[in-house]
């Protein structure tokens, strides 16, 4: 019968050991192997300390004579392992991540795993792997659009200026318009949200009419002035304009950013602010509506109330719109924008390089 190898102790290993398996900072796996050997000190054997601490007693023995082999340094460093040989070779994990991003499959636009595992012979749970290691995802795309405005820094200088740093005595108010929502009605009644299965709705639906919504929110608070109208020409913005003039402070300048809708730069809009000057038209750059704040209201309007919404008849959707808005006032929360302008255009000038080094190839 083999015979555990005797484990004796001065004070001070012993202090050790009992260090390592109370102390917070030590692994778990050195705490364990210093119990283990605490415990053989006291005169167990291998299979009683394994029972006590619950794990095989070849480990205790394997640990046990470590120790007395090497002493403390001996439990506190695991031996390094080869591993196992790789089934596929880095020469052709190489090859499937540039077949990946530089080639397309012959009856489609962008590979799938089984598309791609058929082609380079492995599986396609091996292709999933080497894609999650190398952070691919064919089948998602992002949309982009890189303004070509001639005078994209200017705009963009002060636009982001009047968020950081806004006029004293003024107001700035961010502004647009959401057209052609529409009053969507369900062909059927959709089941409720329960457990185990989601709420539905029908995929077909009954259009019962379209509203425009204007809006303007204030950088300061977050509050939103709002008014649904059935179009969207430069009448219905003069008349916006007007509600925003009568619901703001007569002594406070106006700062309103809007985008390039010829709507808001018609001669009789101009007109109208030419007599009105405290109004003070701010443009973003064309495709830039991002740089609006507005479309942040517009995002939270759509997901929380329109997507979902069923509407019987125009007024229905008018009315949850307002609701919306009166909702969202009682407890305004601003917007922060912390982007500042220069490392957004370095972004931009970036994107502009790397889109003319591809139309060049």
């Amino acid at each position: 019968m083999r015979i555990a190898m005797k484990v004796e102790l001065t004070e001070a290993q012993r202090e050790q050991l009992e260090a390592c398996a109370t102390g917070r900072k030590i692994s778990v796996r050195v705490a364990e192997r210093a119990k283990m050997i605490l415990l053989a000190a006291q005169g167990k054997t291998d299979k009683e300390i394994g029972a006590d601490l619950g794990v095989w007693r070849g480990t205790v023995a394997r640990w046990r004579g470590r120790y007395v082999d090497e002493g403390l340094p001996g439990i506190e460093h695991d031996e390094t392992r080869p591993g196992r040989t790789p089934k596929i070779s880095a020469r052709k994990i190489k090859a499937i991540v540039t077949r990946t991003t530089q080639q397309q499959p012959d009856n489609a636009t962008h590979w799938s795993t089984r598309t791609m595992a058929a082609v380079v012979g492995v599986s396609a749970a091996s292709v999933r792997r080497i894609w999650q290691a190398h952070g691919l995802k064919p089948h998602r795309m992002a949309t982009f659009k890189v303004s070509n405005d001639k005078h994209f820094t200017e705009k963009l200088e002060d636009i982001v200026g009047l968020y950081l740093d806004p006029p004293e005595q003024a107001l700035v108010f961010c502004c647009d318009e959401k057209s052609q929502i529409q009053a969507l009605d369900r062909t059927q009644p959709g089941l409720p949200l329960k457990r185990g299965r989601c709420q539905t709705m029908t995929h077909d639906y009954k259009r019962n009419g379209v509203t425009t919504l204007f809006a303007a929110m204030s950088t300061l608070d977050g509050n939103v002035i709002g008014q649904c109208m059935t179009k969207h020409r430069h009448q219905e913005w003069l008349r916006f304009l007007r509600q925003i003039d009568r619901s703001t402070p007569k002594d406070k300048e106006l700062h309103l950013i809007a985008d390039n809708y010829a709507t808001h730069k018609h001669p009789n809009v101009k007109a109208w602010l030419a007599k009105h000057p405290r109004f003070h038209m701010h443009f973003t750059p064309t495709s830039a509506s991002w740089l609006n704040m507005v479309e942040r209201f517009f995002r939270d309007l759509s997901g929380t109330q329109l997507r979902r919404g069923v509407f019987n008849c125009v007024p229905d959707l008018i009315s949850t719109i307002e609701q919306f808005i009166d909702k969202h006032n009682r407890s305004p929360k601003p917007f922060i924008w912390t982007a500042k302008a220069t490392d957004i255009l370095a972004k931009v000038t970036r994107a502009r390089a790397k889109l003319n080094k591809m139309q060049s190839v």
